[in-house]
């Protein structure tokens, strides 16, 4: 059967149409985002100047909930303790697609010299600290802010809805209270009448200014933090043989547990660290202590090496203690899951990337042992999560400040280019999905 020449012209013409429709939008979103990079910087530097620690994000989430409020979106608050979340709907039909960013700040006394540093103080762990944004969430804000904006600008052009997720506590909350990505979703953010089928996020990182950095799959660790207290004998030191030595356990327990990343899993399949990070105990230099108390961090980019390492770190911890006659209790506590980026919306959305930074300005990531509570969102809805970079010009990768660093640097000049990239991932994402 032979097509018409007719039919062939319009489905060309539809093409065509469909390539200028696009291009249009490219060119409209860039725009925006230049006409609004300094107010984005001038975002960004309000809340650097102002941070606050999680579920303690309350003039954070005030600022956040106002500026979408006088976009004109649908907004809730207290989600979460203080997550913010907007809603966009566009004039068209549609799927619904999540865009999200995190708020907390970190303890740590600011180093940077900037104008606009931080002097906020407060107790942390009942000690004075200060308080930083040292891992780039004010950057993450201004820049989700910004898309807002660009996207309220554009809503006739939608179709669909876009859900701005202002998200409190990924770096931890107090144990006591919960919180971050976890409660939100508990709270419904995924669920009801705007129930998003993706999400996108992006994470500020150390690398070359404006460059993009992305990895299908396990991308980011999984984090469980452990807890041992290990019991002995009190005695005096000068007879230990009267006592058993919870020290001297804590010390065995120390080794023995890395032997279990290094010589008992298989690290073809995926990597894992295990790191103790505090060992408390001791009263005075010639008393043997009854207790000790350790605690330490766990990696994994699998669920099953996961698994089989809490295994048999509870089995090697208890054994090492058992050993020298003390007793040891074990615990785990989840932090995140593997920042998993779904093979198919990343193969989906790559060329969107691409696109708005040129190829040459995207690379494949190597795995990131740190982790990210984005992972809760990825488990349930397919997610990409990529770094943008914000290093400093003229500055080695190598020699740039990390994240949680009193040094740590954003060059604003990155800013636009991740405003850029999330506003073209929502529209892209929507305008496939409707056809």
């Amino acid at each position: 059967m032979k097509l018409s020449k007719y039919f062939i012209i319009l489905m060309l013409a539809l093409v065509l149409s469909s390539q200028a429709f696009s291009a249009d939008l490219e060119t409209l979103i860039a725009q925006k985002s230049d006409e609004i990079e300094s107010e984005v910087i001038k975002l960004r530097r309000h809340f650097h100047e102002n941070p606050e620690l999680s579920n303690r994000e309350i003039g954070t989430a005030k600022t956040v909930a106002a500026y979408l409020t006088d976009l004109g979106m649908e907004v809730e608050t207290g989600i979460a303790y203080t997550g913010v979340v907007g809603i966009l709907k566009g004039a068209k039909p549609g799927k619904v697609v999540a865009l999200r960013a995190d708020m907390d700040a970190l303890p740590v006394t600011e180093k940077t010299g900037l104008s606009f540093a931080s002097t906020q103080r407060t107790q942390y762990n009942a000690k004075e600290v200060g308080v930083m944004h040292a891992c780039g969430h004010d950057a993450h804000m201004a820049i989700l802010l910004g898309t807002a904006k660009v996207l309220a600008s554009m809503q006739e052009q939608i179709p669909g809805t876009i859900k701005f997720i202002f998200q409190p506590a990924e770096e931890g909350a107090p144990p006591e209270e919960g919180g971050g990505a976890a409660m939100m979703i508990e709270e419904g953010v995924l669920a009801g009448q705007y129930a998003p089928e993706a999400i996108f996020g992006l994470h500020v990182w150390p690398y070359k200014s404006g460059d993009i950095l992305y990895r299908p799959k396990g991308a980011m660790a999984a984090v469980d933090t452990f807890f041992v207290e290990v019991t002995g004998k009190q005695t005096h030191g000068s007879s230990p043989w009267l006592g058993v030595d919870p020290i001297v356990a804590a010390s065995q327990i120390v080794t023995a547990i890395q032997t279990i990343p290094s010589r008992q899993l298989d690290i073809t399949a995926a990597p894992s660290v295990i790191t103790v990070g505090t060992i408390e105990g001791g009263l005075r230099h010639n008393i043997i202590s009854e207790k000790v108390s350790m605690s330490g961090t766990i990696r994994t980019f699998d669920k099953e090496v996961r698994k089989e390492l809490l295994k048999r770190l509870k089995s090697t911890v208890e054994t090492a203690a058992s050993l020298t006659g003390a007793k040891a209790e074990f615990k785990v506590i989840s932090a995140t899951l593997v920042t998993y980026n779904d093979e198919a919306l990343t193969a989906q959305m790559l060329p969107t990337i691409k696109k708005v930074v040129g190829e040459e300005h995207v690379r494949h990531n190597a795995v990131i042992m740190a982790g990210e509570d984005f992972s809760y969102f990825q488990d349930k809805i397919p997610g990409l999560y990529f770094m943008l970079g914000i290093g400093a010009d003229g500055v080695p990768e190598e020699d740039m400040k990390t994240n949680h660093s009193p040094d740590f640097y954003v060059n604003e000049k990155a800013l636009k280019t991740g405003v850029k990239v999330m506003s073209s991932l929502a529209m892209d994402y929507l305008n496939s999905a409707s056809q």
